[in-house]
């Protein structure tokens, strides 16, 4: 067999974990393709069994799971599934993690702390993984975490255009909710045309280590305030930054961020807020009971199945973030 018909002959297998079935199955759809029939279950003392249904000898064996609650038995289906598809000898494998557990420790604090985002990537690089895909990590030193090729996307394209067509962007002012988003922030000005402000926050002099004050540095008085951030976990943080804009004079307040976590409380503090609408992706999965009438939820499948079809045809994946 020739190097050309090595190349045309390969064979691109889908697998998912149980984290997120309907993103798995729309990436599946978006590739024109079926996930591949997969056994996988609990034994009585929690342990995880997966087999594959089908061979994947020599196959490019794409593995979806998002690291949603519970976020360590996804992690450890992931790794389980990663080493049956290494021991039925595929020939590649991509771990694909739309949000990956553990990115906010990433570095030490303090003496003696973890940093528990290099410990997944070894994991998965130990299980046999060749190539990580993520969306939107928390930090992007991330990427150096992992011993081979790391596919980072980005939903701010997504984000934006849906901001672009229901939002009039002359009245926009782009805010980062903290110092630590303004590089993310800044992106979305370029895309937006938009002007920046950025949530200072800051000890309360007055009541030592506990209590921050936040302060807006930058321009949102009668302005639209759109708050980006690439995670909503309680809703503290965006519903207090919400609150100070309003008190700034910003006339309206609209939330995007990639993954919507909605740790408790968070409805309940953002369906109180004066927020107008929130807006997320699907990287995770948003159960019933935490969905409310301000939330919209954008289909991050699109993104995940383009990225896997450049990977696949050995393309350029960052290519589809050029000049966006």
């Amino acid at each position: 067999m020739t190097g050309i018909e090595a190349h045309t002959n390969k064979k691109l297998m889908l697998f998912a974990g149980r984290s997120h079935p309907s993103l798995a199955q729309e990436v599946a759809k978006e590739l024109n393709t079926e996930l591949v029939p997969t056994t996988a279950y609990d034994f009585a003392n929690g342990e995880i069994f997966v087999r594959f249904e089908e061979s994947v000898r020599g196959c490019d064996a794409f593995v979806l799971q998002t690291h949603s609650m519970p976020i360590n038995t996804w992690i450890m289906e992931q790794l389980i599934m990663v080493d049956a598809l290494k021991r039925a000898s595929a020939k590649r494998i991509t771990v694909i993690a739309p949000f990956l557990g553990y990115a906010r420790q990433d570095k030490k604090h303090r003496g003696r702390e973890p940093i528990t985002s290099r410990l997944v990537a070894d994991l998965f690089k130990q299980a046999g993984a060749d190539r990580l895909m993520a969306v939107d990590l928390h930090t992007a030193q991330i990427q150096g975490f992992f011993d081979g090729p790391v596919d980072h996307l980005f939903a701010l394209p997504l984000m934006a255009n849906h901001i672009k067509s229901t939002v009039d962007t002359s009245k926009v002012t782009v805010v980062s909710p903290d110092a630590g988003r303004v590089r993310v922030a800044e992106k979305w000005t370029d895309v937006l045309g938009a002007p920046l402000a950025i949530i200072h926050k800051r000890r309360d002099p007055d009541v030592p280590n506990q209590v921050k004050m936040f302060e807006v540095v930058g321009e949102v008085e009668g302005r639209i305030c759109v708050i980006v951030d690439d995670m909503i976990d309680t809703g503290g943080t965006i519903a207090k930054a919400a609150e100070t804009l309003f008190e700034a004079g910003a006339s309206d307040v609209i939330v995007c961020a990639t993954h919507g976590i909605f740790s408790d409380p968070a409805k309940q503090r953002l369906s109180e807020s004066r927020i107008t609408k929130v807006i997320v992706t699907d990287t995770l999965p948003i159960p019933e009971d935490r969905k409310f009438d301000k939330l919209e939820v954008l289909s991050i499948a699109p993104l995940i199945a383009t990225a896997i079809r450049e990977v696949f045809t050995e393309g350029s994946v960052t290519s589809l973030f050029d000049d966006k």
